[in-house]
């Protein structure tokens, strides 16, 4: 009588031809996902064909031909191999885009939404005059010419210097404004044509009424209580001193008419306020800066 094999346990044997059916279930998923890859990567409908199958959404002041450049490099280009992530990139190095997001739209279609920066102030660096928003980015000339922008001009800031010094400068251009504007019945910010922010602890700004042009010096702090100084009382120092140039306001109790002519001069006056509360009026002002 011949032996033969063992018989396998019941148990055992569903688990083998479980076992076979989710290897067998598997490779032809496999094989599936390997016909829908090299057709995804082949097909000519999913190359983008012209620049007609990109839509670019939010540019008004950027330079559309020049996020079209960009986007437009994956023209020809199937849509999955499209890098994202690095034509956002470099969407966001235009000046004017702050952020930028790019999406695949199947099945041969990119969506480009841009999100620009909003300007706030002039800025002359060198020669140049561009605008610049509140980060301290020159964004240049805006590319439509319907845009019209009525903003002060920022001096004081030098070509080199790095975008967290520009910050900075501009945190203190807009607390001037801010303050400034407090008041919705004397808005005095629009009254400002120049704003020299060279040194941070003395403000300089330069305005502008039916008696001509003059600066005025409003240090680093109250330029609201100071510009109303100047208001309530430049037609005085005028009718008092004539020619008019600057005024220099902050020393407690004294005002300096025309200090940026040279010392001595005849036109060089210092006025003693009369304060709010008893005080002693300085006779050196440099003393007693705020």
């Amino acid at each position: 009588m011949r032996r033969g094999a063992l018989p396998l346990p019941k148990k055992t044997a569903q688990h083998i031809k479980s076992g076979l059916k989710f290897a067998a279930a598997a490779a032809i998923c496999g094989s599936v996902v390997a016909m829908m890859y090299g057709y995804g990567i082949h097909a000519a409908r999913f190359r983008i064909p012209s620049s007609d199958n990109i839509e670019i959404s939010g540019v008004h002041n950027a330079s559309r031909a020049q996020v079209l450049e960009i986007a437009g490099a994956d023209i020809g280009r199937n849509i999955f191999f499209v890098p994202l992530d690095e034509r956002r990139k470099q969407l966001e190095r235009i000046p004017w885009v702050e952020s930028a997001s790019v999406m695949r739209l199947m099945p041969n279609r990119i969506a480009v939404e841009v999100a620009e920066r909003t300007p706030v102030a002039k800025v002359q660096i060198g020669s140049k005059v561009n605008l610049i928003d509140s980060s301290g980015v020159v964004l240049g000339p805006p590319a439509s010419r319907q845009a019209k922008f009525s903003f002060p001009v920022i001096r004081g800031i030098a070509e080199s210097e790095p975008l967290s010094s520009r910050a900075a400068v501009m945190k203190i251009y807009s607390r001037l404004l801010r303050e400034l504007d407090a008041d919705p019945g004397a808005p005095y910010g629009r009254q400002i044509s120049e704003v020299d922010l060279a040194d941070p602890e003395d403000v300089k700004i330069t305005v502008s009424d039916a008696g001509g042009t003059l600066m005025i010096h409003l240090g680093n702090s109250d330029f609201l209580q100071r510009y109303k100084l100047y208001a309530e009382h430049v037609g005085e120092w005028r009718r008092q001193y004539g020619s008019l140039q600057s005024v220099d306001l902050r020393y407690e109790g004294q005002v300096v008419v025309n200090p940026d002519g040279p010392a001595g001069s005849d036109e060089r006056k210092t006025v003693t306020r009369k304060p709010s509360r008893p005080q002693r009026a300085q006779r050196n002002p440099t003393k007693k800066k705020r």
